[in-house]
């Protein structure tokens, strides 16, 4: 069965009742109307309001992070500026941070030039960054095969630091000399003394 529209039944209700005896017609249509408009204004369309999942909280929002440029690379390092620096008992490689090299930017980022060097003689010389606030490490460029000059070809993106390899250097600076409670321990004044005099900082990820 077809139904009818609320408003259409209550007019046909209206109209089909018997007006009491003695009450003047334009009373009884008045009647009539005032039903009509406050029936009408009950089922009208609720007022649109914003959706609550459009409000985003001020201490909710992330702040932007940006990476500031690195146009220039700092020269290669000397073997009398290179600070070293304890990785692993078990690992037959050592390794050391250029003193010259380190700085501490305004975005927070460690940078510095590592020298990784094996028993026999030959070394891996890399400028990487670390980013203390989110537990990361990036290399910006390595020694050329001549060691001779920087290779940027090499760049990688920013990585979690792996701290469960025999060989996580980046895991060890991080925590023992650059980074505390996911900011630097200090100007890279201070960050090469803490290496030079293995003062071992309380590191937190």
């Amino acid at each position: 069965m077809k139904l009818l529209p609320r408003l259409t039944l209550l007019r046909n209700s209206l109209a089909n009742l018997s007006r009491p005896a003695g009450l003047p017609a334009t009373l009884a249509c008045t009647a009539c109307a005032v039903a009509i408009v406050a029936l009408s204004g009950c089922s009208g369309t609720p007022s649109p309001h914003k959706d609550d999942s459009d409000f985003v909280y001020l201490l909710d929002r992330k702040p932007t992070w940006t990476e500031i440029k690195v146009p220039t690379l700092p020269p290669l390092p000397q073997p009398g500026d290179v600070l070293p620096f304890d990785v692993s008992t078990m690992s037959r490689l050592s390794f050391g941070v250029d003193a010259k090299s380190l700085s501490v930017g305004q975005d927070g980022v460690v940078r510095f030039t590592a020298v990784i060097s094996s028993p026999a003689g030959a070394h891996n010389i890399y400028y990487e960054g670390i980013r203390c606030d989110t537990y990361e490490w990036r290399l910006y460029a390595a020694a050329n095969d001549t060691g001779t000059d920087w290779d940027r070809s090499v760049a990688n993106d920013w990585r979690r630091i792996e701290n469960s390899e025999l060989n996580a250097y980046q895991s060890a600076l991080y925590v023992d000399y650059m980074c505390s409670s996911k900011m630097p321990t200090g100007s890279a004044k201070e960050i090469v003394n803490r290496i030079r005099y293995h003062r071992i900082a309380t590191g937190s990820h």
